[in-house]
């Protein structure tokens, strides 16, 4: 279960990154760091279920 969530969050930062290279606007740009970083904690947590 956990490497499947893993994979999932690593799916869900490449998003966040898509996002934040494609954006002309500041709160889009800011909108994106933020989610990159509450996708890292994410990460975290998950891996402590491996």
């Amino acid at each position: 279960m956990g490497r499947r969530l893993d994979f999932l969050m690593q799916e869900l930062n490449r998003e966040d990154n898509t996002l934040g290279s494609k954006s002309i606007s500041n709160i889009t740009t800011q909108a994106s760091v933020d989610m990159k970083v509450l996708t890292e904690q994410m990460r975290e947590q998950i891996q402590n279920i491996e």
